[in-house]
Formats: C-alpha cells, sequence, structure tokens
C-alpha cells in the first residue's frame, strides 16, 4: 500500500482489529462477535487490545512514547519508521529508474518478479479463510501475461488472461465440487487484479519512449500516497471513509489530488512528445481517483480476511502488494489517457 493521505501505511491503526479470540470487530455497531472463521494466527495475524483494554505492549510493562517504536526508533505519526521506510522507497525508485534507462527489457523482468510476490502473498493471506486458489495456472499467467504484451501487444494480453482463467477453472476440478466456485471466484480475483496489471504496464513499457510512460505511471502514483501522508497526517481532520479506511481523510486526498496535478503536468510536458501541461493535469486527477480506490479496495480485502498486512517483505513498508495497490489500480487510467493524448 502506498503511503497514505493521513499517514497510514501497512500495519496502521486503519486495518482489522482482532481479538486475541481472532475476532473483528464491527465498529459501525459495535458487535465483537465473530463474522465467520478464524483468521490464521500466523506472522501476518494482527491480536488487537486484549480484554481489559490494555495494549499487548502495556500489558507487558513495555511503554513508548508518541511517535517512538519500541527499542527507541522513531516513527512517524502513522506508527511507521519513517527514516526506514524513505530509504526502501529510494532504493526501490533507484532499481526502478536504472532499470528503465539501461535495459527496459530488465525493469520487466523486475515487475514480473514483484508482482509474483505479491499475487503469493495475496492467495496465502486467502487461505486464513480457507480459500485455496490453484497456484500453477495463475503463477503461469502471471509471469507469462506480462512477458507476451510486450512482445506482440495488446492481442497477446487478451489470449493469455483468457488461457489463464481457463486453466484455472480447468486444474480445480480435479480437487472435487467442494469450494469449487469459491476457489476459482478467488482466482480470477487475483488474474484480474494483477495478471491483467502486469499485462497493462507491459503496454505502458512497449513503446519506444515507454522508459518515460513508466516514469510517468509510477511518479503520479507515488505523489498521491506522498501528498496525501503529509497533507493527511498535519491537516487531515474529516473522514473519507471511515468504516474501511478510518485514517483517510478528505484533507489527505485533497494533498493527494493537488501534487498529483502538478506531477503529472509537469512530467507529461517535460518527457513526452507533444504533450501538453493540461494533460497530464488530467491524467494527475483521474490519478488520484484511482490510487485512493487501490488502498481502500487493499483495507477491505484485508478487512474481509481479518488480517493486518498481507506481507512484511519490505522494511517499513509492509508486504509488496502494500506498494502495489495504487499501482494496481492506476495502471489502466495512465496507459489509456496517455494513449488517448500521446499516442504510441
Amino acid at each position: 500500500m502506498g503511503l497514505d493521505d493521513a499517514g497510514e501505511p501497512s500495519r496502521s491503526p486503519d486495518e482489522p482489529e482482532a481479538d486475541m479470540a481472532g475476532r473483528t470487530p464491527d465498529t459501525s455497531t459495535g458487535d465483537t462477535s465473530s463474522s465467520g472463521p478464524t483468521p490464521s494466527t500466523g506472522a501476518h495475524a494482527y491480536a488487537g487490545p486484549s480484554d481489559n483494554g490494555a495494549s499487548p505492549e502495556a500489558a507487558s510493562g513495555d511503554e513508548t512514547s508518541p511517535g517512538e517504536a519500541p527499542g527507541g526508533k522513531r516513527e512517524g505519526k502513522a506508527g511507521r519508521n519513517l527514516p526506514l521506510a524513505i530509504t526502501v522507497g529510494l532504493g526501490l525508485g533507484a532499481l526502478v529508474l536504472i532499470s528503465l534507462y539501461t535495459v527496459k527489457e530488465i525493469f520487466l523482468a523486475v515487475m514480473v518478479v514483484f508482482l509474483f510476490v505479491g499475487m503469493r502473498e495475496l492467495t496465502e493471506a486467502f487461505k486464513s479463510r480457507d480459500i485455496r486458489v490453484p497456484f500453477i495456472p495463475v503463477a503461469t499467467g502471471m509471469v507469462g501475461t506480462p512477458v507476451v504484451t510486450y512482445v506482440w501487444g495488446p492481442t497477446a494480453t487478451v489470449a493469455a488472461l483468457s488461457l489463464t482463467v481457463l486453466a484455472l477453472l480447468m486444474t480445480r476440478m480435479t480437487e472435487g465440487a467442494d469450494g469449487y466456485v469459491r476457489d476459482v471466484a478467488a482466482g480470477a480475483l487475483v488474474a484480474g487484479y494483477l495478471v491483467l496489471m502486469g499485462g497493462t504496464v507491459a503496454l505502458l513499457l512497449r513503446p519506444d519512449d515507454g522508459d518515460h510512460r513508466i516514469v510517468i505511471f509510477i511518479a503520479i502514483t507515488v505523489a498521491s500516497d506522498t501528498g496525501g501522508y503529509f497533507a493527511g497526517s498535519f491537516l487531515g481532520k474529516h473522514k473519507l471513509a471511515p468504516t474501511i479506511s478510518p485514517k483517510k481523510t478528505w484533507e489527505g486526498v485533497t494533498g493527494s489530488a493537488l501534487t498529483c496535478m502538478v506531477v503529472g503536468g509537469w512530467l507529461v510536458w517535460w518527457l513526452m512528445d507533444g504533450g501538453h501541461v493540461w494533460q497530464g493535469v488530467l491524467i494527475g486527477l483521474a490519478a488520484v481517483v484511482t490510487a485512493t480506490a487501490g488502498d481502500l479496495v487493499e483495507s477491505m480485502i484485508k478487512r474481509d480476511l481479518g488480517i493486518k498486512d498481507l506481507g512484511t517483505i519490505l522494511p517499513g513498508h509492509g508486504g509488496v502488494m502494500d506498494r502495489l495497490d495504487s499501482l494496481v489500480a492506476t495502471a489502466p487510467v495512465v496507459w489509456l489517457l496517455l494513449e488517448l493524448f500521446v499516442p504510441a
């Protein structure tokens, strides 16, 4: 997930808080009864306050001051180790830029690896609700779709995605009828959510100026996250979607929109032959809507599954999916608008 508008990163209080028995409270009614199977108690499950209202830290005598993580590490208002998060973010940015402006195929490979890890995180999280997505067809589609799209274009995207879903439906039949609809529906969600996204990013990368198109796409999305984080942290008062993401505010979204429009207008004018500032502003405005929706979609998925985050692989950020959620939703609209305004 991107840095959100109110300082809501992964592992922040906006995600479902399950008590020690694994129950997810209904914040709208105060009902803390179980709404389904107990979520996994593994590394990604979240244990909320104890029954007496004290936090786990207080119960153990480990008290830290606001803004200070256990062990004395400083954290931002969102509870994140901000210096570490910034360092990891800069490292990822450097990896993207170096791969894009040396050999574009290196970026394609890096993207496939990240999407594959994100897909693995998501399918593992589904298991907390006893949802078993057939791994081989989804993994094959996740790797193959971006590659064939980069080589052959949008026709290959449609063919690869269709074959992925078909293979998913056929493979799951071998395990019997029990849970068939549930499992293939989750697999189709992964295919549309990540496999198709990989193909869309490959379409952005494919033209001669694909490196610039990818930079615009990623920079606008990062601008949404960053602008929303700071605006929401310092100015956020009015909740945007309290039942989904209590930390997200209208002030944060406004900060995201302004930052996206400025970055989009500048980059489209600077990087694209024939690009105009107003085109970039419109792309930025559209991107803030999709990036915000992407954050909320992942929050909703995690709430339904009753887990705090989808992974821990990126220090200071959470899992790969916590970085991809905004990008997943933003890629199609950026590709479409760039094709409309500045055809490849």
